[in-house]
């Protein structure tokens, strides 16, 4: 792999390895016409915020025509804007604007699924004689008259609707409004591949494909066998496990034709793969030959505990199962897992932070993260989220993570004229982007830098990774290339510490603490760090 990798930097790496992906939830980025939801003329007033920042790519979640039953991810027209968000005339104008400050746009694509209400839907449901009837998953009842099998929804009790009108029922791995197609039949394939043309042809840069190992599910439709580490308390989903509803072998074949139409177009376009899944499983959505995703994203720092003994073999493990020609990726926070500030502190999400920027392959900054917000606590009343309601009390709910930007300790946070559609955090008067700009050892102030040292150095970005240490609360790794070779060194407690280098790695000139401070000081062979402090630091040649 580091031959590879040698020869790789000779001809230098490509925009999405190099770069950072910023993830917009564009109902809570910036509301531009007061409903008190985020809207794309809101994305594009902030372009020169997130240009400055120093991402490479926008994400953004969905924003096509939706009843919003799960907020966009039930799909009603997958070839245009829901009104809520602008119009086509909106996005086109967001994509030539961030091309214009050299920023990339990473479009959404939802194939699992669409809503009820999709033309598509409503011809397969109208009757069982209908073209379409096979373009969703249609059983006869059970003996019994119940469910034709035991699946489960995501999102709480059967994945299995019974519709009267027909006498059959149809498969919804989430909520019962959005129906799976069925991606056996080839008309569903020919349809979502022109609904990528589409959006290709008017300059999306890559697409992060949604709940992607649930496409294909079992052709014989067997019941999920249980699930032996299941335990009271967890998502009921998971009292079964998912044998037969995903990451089944016929996914790849899907992949293939995605990857295939990608390579297709002219410019490097990116396919992000979604799949909550084991590492080995993760590694296995590359491909072989470069037919899978470019990047299937790897969640594991997610929920990995944060220690020392836990975080240095993960990453280990996760750059060993790589194959050859892949690429890696890191995740902190997204739309559906809590914000890494409520998981871990404030402190200790300065430390995340720099472990995310400096690790090898590309990272993902949630919309947010960069000033420190945190997971806010959304009264009863104020739940939007489906699977919070259809789950309660187990503390799934999602909205915590979605909530409006916090831009300035104005009405509203700078997000908008009026009351948003989630509740702001309490502490938004203190943490936000004006406020932190002007602060010398802001979490933002502290991000940028990171930003900016990735683009200084390329060792950081694309550079070869290996580990150092990993010693009580104590994780270092080397980053090298180009003629460079970085030492990060991160403390992952609230204690002092202090640790001897290996003789082979020396000193050096640390060039970032977390705190901002420290920039210029010399490290020996000896590193001293304070309570929650994660360093670079320039090794001498």
């Amino acid at each position: 792999m580091a031959e590879q990798e040698r020869e790789r930097l000779k001809t230098g790496p490509l925009w999405w390895q190099a770069g950072v992906v910023y993830q917009i939830y564009p109902r809570s980025f910036q509301d531009s016409n007061g409903d008190g939801v985020g809207d794309l003329p809101g994305i594009i007033s902030r372009l020169p915020y997130l240009a400055d920042l120093g991402v490479d790519a926008i994400w953004i979640s969905p924003i096509y025509p939706s009843p919003m039953a799960d907020f966009g991810y039930d799909v009603a027209d997958y070839t245009a804007i829901h009104p809520l968000f602008g119009t086509l005339e909106d996005f086109d104008r967001l994509v030539q604007e961030a091309h214009g400050l050299g920023l990339r746009i990473i479009l959404d694509f939802v194939p699992n699924h669409s809503s009820q209400e999709h033309p598509w839907f409503k011809a397969s449901r109208s009757g069982r004689d209908d073209p379409k009837r096979d373009w969703y998953i249609w059983r006869n009842p059970a003996a019994d008259g119940g469910p034709p099998n035991n699946w489960l929804s995501e999102f709480g009790g059967s994945a299995w609707e019974y519709d009267a009108a027909s006498g059959q029922y149809y498969y919804h791995a989430f909520l019962k409004e959005q129906p799976d197609l069925n991606w056996r039949n080839p008309d569903v394939v020919e349809a979502m591949h022109d609904v990528l043309r589409f959006w290709l042809d008017r300059g999306v840069d890559g697409f992060r494909i949604d709940a992607l190992w649930h496409v294909i599910k079992d052709a014989e439709f067997r019941d999920n066998p249980p699930n032996p580490d299941f335990r009271e308390g967890m998502n009921p989903h998971s009292a079964l496990t998912q044998l037969y509803t995903g990451d089944r072998p016929e996914v790849m074949d899907v992949i293939t034709g995605f990857r295939v139409l990608a390579d297709s177009c002219e410019g490097d376009r990116v396919l992000i793969g979604e799949a909550y899944l084991p590492l080995h499983r993760i590694a296995a959505y590359y491909g072989e030959g470069g037919r899978g995703v470019h990047l299937p994203f790897n969640f594991t720092l997610l929920a990995a505990p944060w220690t020392a003994a836990d975080l240095a073999p993960l990453i280990a493990a996760y750059e060993a199962a790589i194959p050859e020609g892949g690429w890696p990726n890191w995740v902190l926070s997204n739309h559906d897992r809590p914000r890494v500030v409520g998981r871990l502190g404030p402190d200790q999400a300065r430390v995340a932070a720099m472990l995310l920027l400096t690790l090898r392959g590309t990272p993902t900054l949630y919309y947010g993260d960069e000033i420190g917000m945190t997971q806010v606590p959304i009264p009863k009343e104020r739940v939007q989220d489906p699977f919070e309601k259809n789950v309660p009390g187990l503390g799934l709910g999602r909205d915590g993570a979605r909530t409006p930007m916090q831009w300035d300790d104005g009405p509203f946070a700078g997000f908008s004229t009026v009351e948003p559609w989630l509740p702001l955090a309490e502490d938004f008067t203190e943490v936000n982007v004006k406020r932190e700009q002007g602060e010398a050892a802001s979490m933002l102030t502290l991000t940028r830098a990171l930003l900016a040292l990735r683009r200084a150095h390329p060792a950081l970005s694309v550079g070869l990774w290996s580990p150092v240490a990993a010693v009580g609360d104590l994780v270092a790794y080397l980053r090298q290339g180009e003629g460079e070779t970085m030492l990060v060194a991160l403390n992952l407690g609230g204690d002092p510490l202090s640790a001897t280098l290996p003789e082979a790695v020396g000193g050096g000139r640390l060039l970032l603490s977390t705190f901002c401070d420290r920039a210029g000081e010399r490290v020996g062979d000896t590193i001293d760090l304070r309570p929650n402090e994660g360093i670079v630091v320039q090794l001498a040649p």
